[in-house]
């Protein structure tokens, strides 16, 4: 790592205040709810395997916890853990609720929990994180979030790590998962509650439209990292 990734920031910025996410949270679960049912059922029936999905991940101060999403691939032990898209793994019904981010709405029992705020750097799983890595150690000040600048700006993950060629793994951990945690430490900068809202609103805008945030190609993301290794 280079002297520039060590000092990216020296503090992080609270965002909403935890009362009003959590009543934003338990909100959406009671909104969602029938939704749930027909979630629920369409999952049962894509493949054999449980309905609810759950993983471990780091959260603040890089206290584990575990995440809950909706299964959208066939059930099956070991494998990468990094998707891209046309991954055999995934079901027919697990591709529309990916596509649609329908499978992270259970991640809401996780903001209630306190395990997760609305909006925060994306969880990841213990494998891909170094906890000695000063930029990991500035992301544990916060919560992890159902959403963030950069998943809206990479809404595009999985079609940009198909057209990887070689080591996917090696390419995520080395390059795109920097490429957020810089971008994420640079959101946390200057983060208010303000702002949270504005991510929550430009979440739902590219979900709903996903034209409306062109994401990065490869070579930018790659053009990006090399220009900050070589600060």
């Amino acid at each position: 790592m280079n002297e520039g990734e060590r000092t990216v920031i020296e503090k992080v910025n609270e965002g909403l205040p935890r009362g009003v996410e959590v009543i934003l949270a338990v909100l959406g679960l009671a909104v969602t709810a029938p939704l749930w049912i027909v979630a629920a059922i369409s999952v049962a029936a894509s493949s054999p395997g449980p309905i609810l999905f759950r993983q471990e991940r780091l959260g603040r101060n890089g206290i584990p916890f575990t995440l809950y999403k909706f299964r959208t691939m066939r059930a099956a032990p070991g494998g990468l853990q990094v998707t891209a898209r046309g991954d055999a793994r995934v079901t027919p019904v697990g591709r529309v609720l990916r596509l649609m981010k329908l499978d992270e709405w259970p991640e809401l029992w996780n903001v209630a929990l306190g395990d997760m705020s609305l909006v925060g750097p994306r969880p990841e799983v213990p494998r891909y994180v170094e906890l000695d890595d000063p930029l990991w150690q500035q992301i544990f000040h916060v919560r992890p979030g159902l959403t963030d600048p950069v998943a809206v700006h990479l809404r595009n993950e999985e079609e940009l790590m198909s057209r990887v060629e070689g080591d996917r793994e090696r390419f995520y951990v080395q390059t795109l998962l920097r490429y957020k945690l810089l971008g994420n430490l640079a959101y946390l900068k200057k983060r208010t509650w303000r702002s949270d809202i504005t991510v929550l609103f430009k979440t739902i805008a590219v979900v709903t439209f996903p034209g409306s945030a062109p994401a990065p190609s490869l070579k930018e993301i790659k053009d990006f990292m090399a220009e900050k290794q070589g600060a």
